[in-house]
């Protein structure tokens, strides 16, 4: 198809630190490659496991805006403005970097693991007053069906960040279909598939793959098993 993108799960990069194991879809750290730098403004889509126990030391932040997604387990956060919190499953976090920041993250559970998404977008203000918000929200409004967890609006559904994007979150059962319709003229959408087999206008997705599609107004989303999907709408310039 025009005007898509395919990510194969087993193409991402990779960097396996003992008690941090990393997939990276956009490249990171030292991981490159030139043909997976961004799209639009998504930088960073990092699949994360962090063993019992674990985590990153406090480390600065500024200009991004950073959402943290967990899928299993707990991830302990501490920044410079204050907050202490733990983010569970079903939570979603996002830090407005701005003007600067400094933060902390690790597993507070000894005996068991966590696994998370952290995404990274290019913010479209600079030097902003930083911010954080955490949300929990109920897992059941994405069962078969697109649950948004992310906008640009304040008073909407989700939290809220600097910049003309959508995320969804959806859990569907085999067999079903689903329409989305791109927010914003201009915008693209990336699909992560989180788990299982779907097709998005055609294309088939295994678990981990993701596809960057543009230039269009709807995707029509089937589940060809049961399966969870991220979709990142977001401005492509």
């Amino acid at each position: 198809m025009k005007n898509t993108i395919l990510h194969k799960a087993n193409e991402r990069g990779h960097a396996d630190h003992g008690w941090l194991n990393a997939y990276h879809s956009f490249s990171f750290a030292n991981w490159y490659n030139p043909d997976k730098v961004q799209f639009g403004v998504l930088r960073v889509l990092n699949d994360d496991t962090v063993a019992g126990g674990m985590g990153f030391g406090a480390h600065p932040h500024d200009n991004m805006e950073i959402i943290t997604i967990p899928l299993e387990g707990d991830l302990a956060h501490k920044d410079s403005m204050g907050n202490t919190e733990t983010i569970k499953f079903g939570d979603v976090q996002v830090m407005s970097a701005g003007t600067g920041i400094r933060h902390s993250e690790f597993n507070p559970n000894a005996d068991k693991r966590t696994k998370l998404l952290q995404i990274w977008l290019f913010p479209n203000k600079q030097n902003v007053e930083p911010r954080y918000q955490q949300i929990t929200l109920d897992v059941n409004d994405r069962q078969n069906k697109l649950q948004q967890i992310l906008s640009p609006n304040p008073e909407d559904a989700g939290v809220w960040i600097h910049q003309d994007a959508w995320f969804h979150l959806g859990k569907f059962e085999k067999g079903l279909t689903e329409n989305y319709t791109i927010k914003r003229e201009g915008n693209g959408v990336y699909a992560f598939v989180i788990s299982g087999s779907v097709t998005i206008n055609g294309q088939t997705l295994e678990t981990r793959d993701a596809l960057g599609v543009w230039d269009t107004e709807k995707l029509e989303i089937t589940s060809t098993s049961d399966a969870e999907i991220l979709l990142m709408d977001v401005p492509m310039e």
